[in-house]
């Protein structure tokens, strides 16, 4: 004989109910769509557990939905030209829940129309010093390729001593840490260090 099931409330109707959330086993639902319903609540208080579920036959998990609100954050935009790098907004659709800790994916397409961009991580700044925010450098291939005319921008701010120069559109976003797991405000502070990789790029 099966063991009896434990009713307990539903947290958003208080209907009795076995199910629960199976990522913290440690807040109970009447079904998933009231599990989403309070996910941007619960979300704050619910942290993973490793216990194994006990196999009750009525007992179905609810995983809680993964966050699918874009997120927008501030990033350089270096266009071919134009004589001063700017700032524009970039949003950026998350990956599965939020502590998965998986970087969001920033929808940069609306500046590379002619090829998918190319990536580069800069983790070192001026004099070599291992940057404490790394910069997430974005940049149109095909442009550096094909010898499109130079980009104006960091032409500037590189005063036209950079070895190679740099075609296309370049965007840059700056990660809210060393780890990598998001996005914080890209800004001016940020030149120095871009200039200094411009400079040296070959």
């Amino acid at each position: 004989m099966a063991s009896p099931l434990v009713n307990h409330p539903c947290i958003v109707c208080c209907r009795a109910t076995s199910m629960w959330c199976s990522r913290c086993q440690n807040a109970w639902y009447c079904s998933p769509d009231h599990l989403s319903q309070d996910w941007a609540r619960h979300r704050r208080e619910c942290v993973p557990t490793n216990q194994v579920q006990q196999p009750y036959p009525n007992m179905i998990a609810t995983p809680p939905p993964a966050q699918t609100e874009l997120v927008s954050v501030t990033a350089l935009l270096f266009l071919p030209t134009e004589e001063r790098a700017s700032l524009t907004v970039v949003r950026c659709r998350p990956q599965g829940t939020v502590s998965q800790g998986l970087c969001p994916v920033p929808l940069v397409q609306e500046w590379f129309r002619e090829s998918v961009p190319n990536t580069i991580i800069l983790t070192q700044g001026l004099n070599g010093e291992p940057l404490r925010f790394p910069l997430h450098i974005w940049y149109c291939p095909a442009s550096l390729q094909r010898g499109t005319p130079v980009n104006r921008a960091i032409f500037r701010i590189t005063s036209g001593a950079a070895a190679k120069p740099w075609c296309g559109p370049v965007l840059v976003l700056k990660f809210n840490g060393s780890r990598r797991q998001g996005y914080a405000d890209a800004g001016t502070n940020d030149l120095p260090a871009l200039s200094a990789y411009f400079l040296a790029y070959n």
